[in-house]
């Protein structure tokens, strides 16, 4: 029996990549701390509209004949922006976080596209819209809990899924040679390892972890193309002098662990 749905995305490069589909528990913890952040930011905003709208209605009150259609105007823009601060809190930070709200990270869950692709801002509009609905009766945690893949309403018309976010651990698997840790450190000084995605880390470890149980060839033909993809992705020209492509790529790895976690931890 297995606790915990999980599910292989097939990258361009014919590589594997498995995740852990995030869950109910999870994702209503995400949910509950999110909520709690909209909830101070939407008081914050009721008190700031309440000054400001009696303020407003006071000066106009005595300029205009029907005061009555001016207060519920101001009311009318009030559930507008209200919505649209609701809205944009999934929207923003689905879309600058990598799929992450400040809940999500806490949870250590994210939201990917169905192919493993991060989201981009159709897909996070797609999936705040459709949440209203979501929360209607608990539809949304009906169908997370019934479905293969653990969808609601906007997961399904955005195209997209809500996976564990990887854990830093260190990894028994992946060796690294010496002439990588030396390289390593060259790269931090002449390349500029920023460009480099959280997907794009996942398929050199991926390699990295797998490179053992391939065939000399495919593992030679694989390696140069992620080494060659790498270094347009970073805008380097060209490998230092025998330096292969094993050798880089776990270089990059070393590199772009020391970017994301400076206390030295291992994704």
């Amino acid at each position: 029996m297995r606790f915990f749905n999980r599910i292989t995305f097939q990258t361009p490069e014919s590589v594997e990549l498995e995740f852990t589909l995030a869950g109910i528990g999870n994702r209503a913890l995400a949910l509950l701390i999110d909520y709690t952040v909209l909830t101070v930011t939407l008081l914050i905003f009721l008190f700031t509209w309440s000054v400001f709208s009696t303020q407003l209605f006071n000066f106009f009150e005595d300029l205009i004949t029907n005061a009555q259609n001016l207060g519920l105007w101001l009311i009318a823009i009030f559930f507008l922006i209200a919505f649209a601060i609701y809205i944009g809190y999934f929207v923003f930070f689905e879309t600058f976080w990598f799929g992450q709200t400040p809940g999500k990270r806490v949870a250590k869950i994210r939201v990917v596209r169905d192919d493993g692709r991060l989201i981009g801002l159709q897909q996070a509009t797609l999936r705040a819209l459709l949440r209203p609905f979501d929360e209607t009766l608990f539809i949304g945690a009906f169908l997370i809990m019934l479905g293969s893949r653990e969808k609601r309403l906007g997961d399904l018309a955005a195209g997209t899924i809500v996976i564990q976010a990887q854990e830093p651990t260190a990894s028994k698997t992946l060796i690294i040679s010496e002439q990588a840790k030396i390289l390593h450190e060259q790269l931090v000084q002449i390349a500029d390892l920023s460009p480099l995605m959280p997907d794009d880390f996942a398929v050199i470890r991926e390699y990295l972890q797998r490179r053992g149980a391939m065939s000399l060839k495919a593992r030679t033909l694989l390696s140069l193309k992620l080494a060659e993809q790498v270094q347009a992705i970073i805008n380097l020209e060209k490998l230092p002098e025998a330096v292969t492509p094993d050798v880089f790529l776990e270089a990059i790895y070393l590199g772009y662990q020391k970017q994301e976690f400076p206390a030295g931890d291992f994704i």
